[in-house]
């Protein structure tokens, strides 16, 4: 493989992990839109499509594989292949998450609502927004921008506090209410833990840019 034809591989491998980003931003705005809109054909959509954000985590994979296998890369690229190995692998189980939420969907479909679905659809725009400048952190390699959606993640845990809260106080107000709030509060589970992951995808992009492995320090000016 010439270089050219190398540098050309890792621009692909790069363009597969955003198209992979892309894919599961919208596999989450999706799955909480069939539970907010009680659509069980749109949930079952979602759960369909989960095989194949599977498919390009497995082709992602074997592009990794090859280069390293071919190429030997070193310093930066290595930074480069290694990372986009394991953000794959942090996508592909975003993609689960957001299955495991139309999976709670279907479970609902037929029962009365609990309540006005508030604080989850806001969780679940929150981590698309981290999600997407997460992939845009990555094409640019900017390291400050990757600070920030890690120190934005404290955002979801927040929302999750606050809907646990809440979803406790409608089970022991009413013990019939328990399965409906257990599965809602599944679902916000499931998003903070997007954030999570979301988290380690910015971790991984600081190490690709600087070849260092660290949690970012917090931010004292407030900006």
């Amino acid at each position: 493989m010439t270089r050219l034809s190398y540098e050309q591989s890792l621009d692909e491998l790069q363009q597969e992990l955003l198209s992979m980003g892309a894919a599961v931003g919208k596999q989450i705005h999706e799955a909480v839109e069939a539970l907010k809109r009680r659509d069980v054909s749109a949930a079952e959509a979602v759960i369909a499509r989960d095989a194949e954000i599977d498919h390009m985590r497995y082709e992602l994979e074997e592009r990794c594989v090859e280069l390293f296998a071919t190429q030997n890369p070193m310093a930066r690229d290595l930074r480069t292949v290694t990372s986009a190995l394991i953000i794959s692998n942090e996508l592909e189980r975003m993609g689960d998450y957001a299955e495991g939420i139309c999976k709670v969907a279907l479970k609902l479909g037929q029962e009365p609502p609990l309540k006005p679905l508030i604080d989850i659809p806001r969780m679940s725009q929150i981590a698309q927004d981290m999600l997407k400048r997460c992939m845009q952190a990555f094409t640019d390699r900017d390291v400050r921008a990757a600070e920030r959606v890690w120190r934005d993640d404290d955002q979801l845990d927040e929302l999750y506090q606050q809907i646990l809260r809440e979803l406790l106080g409608y089970m022991i107000e009413d013990p019939k209410s328990i399965t409906r709030a257990t599965y809602l509060l599944w679902v916000a589970h499931n998003l903070e833990r997007i954030g999570d992951r979301v988290s380690n995808i910015a971790e991984r992009i600081i190490y690709m840019a600087t070849g260092r492995l660290e949690i970012p320090q917090p931010d004292l000016t407030g900006r």
